[in-house]
């Protein structure tokens, strides 16, 4: 129960700061902002483990450098642009 509220809670500090870090205006809702964070966590962990078997938690700093790379590349494949 603790780690899934611990994963919401570094989901949202580690998207709000991809989001600030990120050049540009990226407009998204609150649990989009929460689950950038985790989706960003998760894929820093994996490329820091290189597809070996244990999965560790990887830095801080890693976890916001997954999450803009999940912004860029949500933006790059159209998701979440507004429709003009």
């Amino acid at each position: 129960m603790f780690s899934i509220i611990g994963a919401v809670i570094s989901g949202l500090i580690v998207g709000a700061l991809a989001r600030w870090f990120y050049i540009g205006d990226v407009e998204m809702s609150l649990p989009a902002t929460i689950l950038l964070g985790i989706g960003g966590s998760l894929l820093a962990g994996l490329v820091t483990t290189r597809g070996g078997r244990q999965f560790q938690r990887a830095g801080c700093l890693a976890s916001i450098l997954g999450a803009i790379a999940l912004i860029f590349l949500g933006r790059m494949a159209g998701i979440g642009m507004p429709a003009g």
